[in-house]
């Protein structure tokens, strides 16, 4: 796997050059967005995405077919849940009585067979392919993901960032995931990319003056700024480049803002709740480096104490490793039993208990997906990338996702796979419709229109909700 790719210099960037990240700031989704009230009335005030990149492979854990034939099946046993005659695998006992709760879509979609490519149309609800060619790298002309729609249309009334990504934007291929950052919408409605929550002392990046930096020096670091930005204009002459102002005064708010580093403060939770998140868990000899999903607990505990704060949508994912993707082509059975499924089962369950318990459930989405499945039969070849004889390779065309919480229709199982979970047999639904669905809950109008940097303007979403999973 390569290194992450130096970026071109962008008005971000020669912000950042200039002197933002000397006053501890480095908040790229704080810059100021035209805002539009919400069209249709939100069942769900925000947003936690579990963005599962590298494609979990939903005929072992959510879509099992124990009747198919060995080579088909797998080798995990599935146990029933709290809905009558739905099972999941052995190793999600933790999700298995928690169903009660969730939406889960059997029937997801779509004819993308590539992680960059697929992860572009899972996150931003438009298809990928742009003439014969298809995206799979960050783009200026791309798209935006859910979270940036929302910074741009919803942002927070909160002094707190609107969209947050952590611990780190995924990368592949030579490539930042495209559909994470908020391409045509600019800069000001990138993610807080919010670094990894597990690790020790941690601390969000950009948060908390220096300490030797008194209000004198903030003012010229304001003054500085200011002239910074005139040089970032002749860089991105655009509309977006002409609207600093709003961007300065909650960048600078947000500099010494307790509100924001209270919310990223994980230390202001009680260590049994952490524990129950995943703090300190480790499973005995996991098959990948860093023992698979460390940070993942943590994660989507502080993803709660975000949304809890008014931040509109989080996403928590992997990140930047690749050690730690679904993308199971090799030791494919080890890396579920040991490296992942250990950290998920217990991080996810947790948090639907957690935002229950605090009465969040009832106004927060959650959605649990990755850009497509895997392979029916083990040992199949779909992508370069192979698969060993116990292995799965790249599925696209069915695959399961899950919804819980304000608007969803709890306990509810929407279209079903054939026989082997290869394709739909009834209900089919795309990447699209999955983001309408969560637009159309955010209180958004998935047929809205957005300007694009030249005017144009441009659906939201390609797809039609489903009212299968919806309350």
């Amino acid at each position: 796997m390569s290194n992450p790719p130096a970026t071109h210099l962008t008005r971000r960037r020669a912000l950042q050059v200039g002197g933002l990240g000397a006053v501890g700031l480095d908040l790229p989704g704080l810059l100021a967005a035209e805002t539009t009230r919400p069209v249709v009335p939100p069942a769900a005030r925000s947003c936690i995405l579990f963005y599962m990149e590298g494609g979990p492979s939903h005929i072992d854990l959510w879509d099992m077919k124990p009747q198919a034939p060995a080579e088909v099946r797998g080798k995990f046993r599935p146990i029933s849940t709290s809905l009558p005659g739905i099972t999941l695998c052995e190793h999600l006992d933790m999700w298995a009585p928690r169903m009660r709760h969730l939406a889960m879509i059997r029937s997801a979609t779509h004819d993308v067979n590539d992680h960059n490519a697929g992860t572009y149309y899972a996150l931003t609800g438009h298809h990928p392919l742009k003439g014969s060619r298809l995206t799979v790298a960050p783009s200026s002309d791309n798209h935006p993901p859910l979270g940036s729609v929302l910074a741009h249309l919803r942002p927070s009334d909160q002094l707190v960032p609107d969209f947050v990504h952590l611990p780190e934007l995924m990368f592949n291929n030579g490539h930042f995931l495209p559909g994470q950052q908020a391409g045509f919408l600019g800069d000001a409605c990138d993610p807080f990319v919010a670094g990894n929550p597990g690790l020790p002392g941690y601390r969000a990046p950009g948060l908390g003056r220096i300490g030797t930096l008194d209000e004198t020096r903030l003012q010229l670091r304001q003054k500085l700024l200011s002239r910074v930005d005139q040089v970032g204009r002749l860089v991105d002459p655009t509309p977006t480049g002409t609207r600093l102002d709003t961007f300065y005064e909650k960048a600078f708010s947000l500099v010494a803002s307790p509100a924001a580093q209270r919310a990223f403060d994980l230390a202001q939770e009680p260590e049994s709740l952490r524990r129950r998140y995943g703090l300190g868990f480790a499973p005995r000899q996991p098959v990948r480096k860093g023992g698979g999903l460390p940070c993942l607990g943590q994660g989507l505990l502080l993803a709660r104490r975000l949304i809890e704060a008014g931040v509109r949508l989080v996403t928590v994912c992997s990140g930047l490793r690749y050690d730690q993707s679904w993308d199971t082509h090799r030791s494919h059975y080890p890396l579920l039993e040991k490296s992942l499924l250990p950290f998920a089962n217990r991080a996810f369950a947790a948090l639907l208990d957690d935002l229950e318990e605090r009465g969040l459930l009832d106004e927060t989405l959650v959605v649990a997906m990755g850009e497509f499945g895997r392979t029916p039969k083990l040992g199949q070849i779909t992508s370069g990338a192979g698969a060993e004889p116990d292995g799965r390779d790249h599925w696209p065309h069915c695959y399961s996702v899950f919804l819980a919480g304000a608007g969803v229709k709890a306990g509810t199982v929407y279209g079903s796979s054939d026989r082997h979970a290869a394709y739909p047999a009834e209900n089919p639904v795309g990447p699209a419709d999955i983001t309408a669905t969560i637009y159309s809950l955010l209180g958004i109008d998935p047929q809205a229109r957005i300007p694009d940097r030249l005017d144009r303007p441009h659906t939201i979403s390609d797809g039609t909700p489903i009212a299968g999973v919806m309350a």
